[in-house]
């Protein structure tokens, strides 16, 4: 086999299993992309990121239904955009995963768990996953936070503690959204995601 052959054989194996190669992430500073793109929420109406954006701030946070990292994160993710929602901050939970590769992403399976969780934002489709690779997203979960002049200040993970809540020691998500909701700097401003590689739609 020539080099040029055994050098495309993992994009071969990317892509049947449903990922793409990483492409560089939204850059701190960056502005909100594909904000006419329309999602369909799980109360069946369409948004788009220009709806969600409110003038304290927008965060915007990539997950899923099925992923163990998502799974685990749920329940804060929730938290926080409730909490934040309350405070003046667009908030908008995105599902870009393919159902056909991983099934309990299917739209049935989203208004369950926001029904269940008690959301209170939207969770919406990115029907062809144009919108995760706009922003540069590659995990469920990942947290993507806009100040109120709709600049990325924090791009990454929810905390430092999938496990245990109570063993957090850096929330990072939380202490950003507070600098955002107060006016001041984001001290952290980028993390490390973890979780799943998302499921693109091809």
């Amino acid at each position: 086999m020539t080099r040029k052959a055994l050098l495309a054989v993992p994009l071969v194996l990317a892509a049947a299993a449903g990922f793409v190669l990483a492409g560089d992430p939204l850059a701190i500073g960056g502005k909100i992309p594909s904000t006419d793109v329309k999602m369909q929420n799980v109360d069946g109406k369409d948004v788009t990121l220009a709806q969600v954006q409110k003038p304290a701030g927008t965060l915007v946070v990539f997950t899923c239904n099925h992923c163990p990292f998502a799974k685990a994160w749920e329940s804060r993710i929730v938290a926080l955009g409730n909490e934040y929602a309350a405070k003046g901050i667009g908030v908008v939970a995105i599902n870009s995963n393919d159902p056909k590769i991983a099934p309990e992403d299917d739209m049935g399976t989203m208004q369950q768990k926001a029904k269940e969780d008690g959301m209170q934002f939207p969770y919406v489709v990115d029907a062809t996953s144009s919108v995760a690779k706009a922003f540069g997203a590659m995990r469920t979960p990942e947290a993507f936070l806009f100040d109120k002049g709709g600049k990325l200040v924090y791009h990454g993970a929810i905390d430092d503690n999938k496990e245990d809540p109570k063993a957090v020691t850096s929330p990072y998500l939380k202490n950003a959204l507070d600098a955002v909701v107060k006016g001041t700097d984001v001290a952290v401003k980028e993390t490390k995601s973890v979780g799943c590689g998302i499921k693109f739609r091809s």
